[in-house]
């Protein structure tokens, strides 16, 4: 059961029970929700080697993905 695997594990899962509607509407002042993956997806295609792999070597384009990483770690740790 997928549900009692992610409470394991300390995970919030937004899953519908089948057959369940979407019975509230949004609010006008609530955000909508967007996950993780979305969110770092669009960080990361702001690094243009990392949008169009120009490295030949896989080792390469993994050193990029790993400082484009770095960096957006720093970006988001510092305050402000």
């Amino acid at each position: 059961e997928p549900r009692a695997l992610a409470e394991e594990f300390g995970f919030t899962l937004h899953l519908r029970t089948r057959g369940e509607e979407v019975r509230a509407k949004r609010h006008a002042r609530a955000k909508a929700h967007r996950w993780v993956v979305e969110r770092t997806h669009s960080w990361l295609h702001r690094f243009r080697s990392i949008l169009i792999r120009w490295a030949k070597k896989s080792a390469n384009y993994l050193a990029l993905l790993h400082l484009a990483l770095a960096i957006i770690t720093w970006r988001h740790a510092l305050p402000g």
